[in-house]
């Protein structure tokens, strides 16, 4: 039950990251998350790719259907592809409610991308990744189409039991990778990195060789996957996964689809990147949560946590489950935290009509817990609390903590560890 509960929660969190994790673990890697994902759109993904001299499918991007029917005529290809632009997967499958299906159609006349585009920009598609109404379309890309002969994967990604990056590779690309690292192991390259001497020449051709690429496109690859170790490195990315990597007809090696993640340590010095980030399609709870650096995910129960630490967060959540309850939600408030950061938490915790309690469960080594019971009560009093509140706090002026709220005058259930906390909150809403 309580392991249920933990991946519920890590498979909202970090949602892509699952399968990536799987993944690693088979190859006996170790990935380095970051704190949150930053949303690109597929576009913005080969912008920065092309940046780095990436070679990717030549494409335009539009906001109305005549600026598509333009963009299709300028492209002056044999085949052109037209891709809603939201951040779900499983847009080919997708409908709209403007009645048209599918979020990615092929055709060769300029004309048809124009009516798509028509149908596609305003409305909703929705995907068995986006909430059930779908998700509204502002966007769409204007690509060449490009024939594939053969499908490679190849991916670099930060790895703790490597000390630093390594490429990861197969020849069998464009279907799921941990099938592949499943049943057909061999068929999975590594090659790690020094990431004081970057991908060697050497590296990058082995690397290409076991893609399969031979003659002019081996070279033609290692080339492409020493731009991608530069791209990697100077975006301060996690992660850069490319699934296709794949020749044409005509003898060139395209990155044709790719994931990038970054490292939100970075964003200092990766403004520019960070400044496209797509915040549109996340949840509005979510999104107010980040503002007062909260991390927030809303689940489907009714006990609000109110935590200090991810793991001792999720450890929240799982014993709730154990012993009865279901949390509302996951609500990390890191470690330096500020009163009003309590408040605001609160607030985000109250404003759900689900929850029926809160359990504030404080483990205070950087964090003072003075502060969090000055925010409780300020909380409490200021938002006229109607739902009953469970804390449990220890560490950091604890003592000072717990005479605050005992001297509040509010009905707070003190709570003398997490057992007991947990206990309580779902007695509480049982009475």
């Amino acid at each position: 039950m309580a392991a249920s509960m933990a991946a519920q929660v890590a498979t909202r969190g970090l949602g892509v990251a699952a399968s990536q994790h799987l993944l690693l673990n088979r190859l006996k890697c170790n990935w380095l998350n970051p704190k949150r994902w930053l949303n690109l759109q597929e576009y913005q993904s080969k912008r920065l790719m092309q940046e780095y001299g990436v070679a990717v499918q030549r494409f335009f991007v539009a906001d109305t259907a005549s600026e598509a029917f333009e963009a299709a005529k300028r492209l002056d290809a044999k085949e052109i592809v037209l891709k809603a632009q939201i951040l779900a997967g499983g847009r080919g499958k997708g409908v709209f409610d403007s009645g048209l299906k599918g979020g990615v159609h092929l055709t060769k006349d300029p004309a048809v991308v124009g009516e798509l585009a028509h149908k596609m920009l305003g409305f909703h598609l929705t995907t068995k990744q986006t909430p059930k109404d779908g998700v509204k379309v502002k966007t769409v890309m204007v690509a060449e189409a490009l024939d594939i002969s053969r499908e490679t994967y190849f991916a670099i990604l930060m790895d703790r039991s490597c000390n630093g990056p390594v490429m990861v590779g197969s020849p069998q690309g464009g279907v799921d990778i941990e099938e592949v690292a499943a049943t057909t192991p061999e068929l999975i390259f590594k090659e790690v990195i020094d990431i004081f001497e970057g991908v060697q020449d050497a590296q990058a051709v082995r690397m290409a060789a076991n893609l399969g690429f031979k003659g002019p496109l081996q070279r033609q690859a290692a080339d492409q996957i020493k731009r991608l170790y530069d791209l990697f490195l100077k975006v301060d990315a996690t992660q850069v996964e490319v699934n296709p990597l794949g020749e044409t007809p005509e003898g060139q090696v395209v990155c044709f689809d790719a994931k990038i993640n970054f490292d939100d340590n970075a964003e200092f010095r990766q403004k520019a990147v960070f400044a496209m980030d797509d915040m549109t399609e996340s949840d509005p709870t979510e999104m107010e949560a980040a503002k007062w650096d909260l991390k927030y995910i809303g689940l489907d129960g009714n006990i609000a946590c109110f935590v200090n630490g991810a793991g001792l967060a999720m450890a929240t959540c799982d014993i709730i489950d154990l012993h009865g309850g279901k949390p509302a939600n996951f609500l990390d408030l890191g470690g330096g935290v500020k009163e009003r950061q309590v408040y605001e938490a609160f607030k985000l915790l109250t404003a759900d009509p689900k929850v029926e309690a809160i359990l504030v469960n404080i483990f205070g080594g950087i964090v003072n817990c003075a502060i969090i019971a000055n925010g409780i009560t300020k909380a409490c009093r200021e938002l006229e609390l109607k739902v009953p509140l469970v804390v449990r706090l220890e560490g950091t002026n604890v003592h000072e903590a717990k005479r605050i709220l005992s001297e509040s005058g509010l009905p707070i259930t003190a709570a003398d560890n997490l057992d007991d906390a947990a206990q309580k909150a779902v007695a509480a809403i049982k009475k």
